[in-house]
């Protein structure tokens, strides 16, 4: 893989938020699940400050419940494009909802999050990279309700191709200076 298939360019981005749903929350370990979100947050707001589009799906909502309440207000705020799909199948990409969004968007970049990391975050990584595109998994934004199953998945989205990464790597990637109004907005979070 070159360097320049490792910079993320917000003008082909997009960010997938994979099932961070209630219940299944509910079975993370509290530290862990709050870390996790507060680095989704930021990525979103990355998202908004950069006019990313984002993605979030919910597997199986009836069974697994919503998307957590503090994400859905992250979510909610003006200035920041967001769909939203409910799947049954454990990859995204072979949701035809998604399928769909994903045809639309034609980001070929995307940023992917959420739980669990060795399920539904791997093999949606896993696809999306078959499909051609170039896969970022922030490992400080994906969990598992075991963190062996963390490690396994990011082991599992490496060799698949997707580039294992961290929030803040991320983040100054897509911003790649200081001093833009982005910046201080984001800096704000980041302390």
């Amino acid at each position: 893989m070159s360097t320049h298939e490792l910079r993320l360019d917000s003008q082909r981005a997009a960010l997938l938020l994979v099932d961070f749903q209630e219940r299944l929350a509910a079975v993370m370990a509290p530290g862990d699940i709050a870390a996790c979100e507060r680095n989704i947050v930021l990525l979103f707001e990355l998202a908004r400050q950069l006019h990313i589009p984002g993605v979030v799906s919910e597997q199986y909502t009836r069974g697994l419940g919503p998307t957590v309440p503090g994400l859905k207000a992250a979510l909610a705020g003006p200035g920041l494009t967001v769909e939203r799909i409910e799947k049954i199948e454990f990859s995204c990409a072979d949701s035809p909802a998604f399928k769909e969004v994903h045809r639309r968007l034609g980001r070929d970049q995307w940023i992917v999050v959420g739980m669990e990391a060795h399920v539904c975050v791997y093999q949606t990584a896993r696809d999306l990279v078959a499909l051609g595109a170039r896969v970022h998994v922030p490992a400080d934004a994906v969990i598992s309700r075991a963190p062996a199953n963390v490690r396994i998945g990011l082991d599992l989205c490496n060799r698949a191709g997707a580039v294992v990464t961290g929030t803040e790597t991320v983040v100054f990637d897509a911003l790649r200076r200081a001093g833009s109004d982005e910046f201080r907005a984001l800096s704000r979070l980041l302390k």
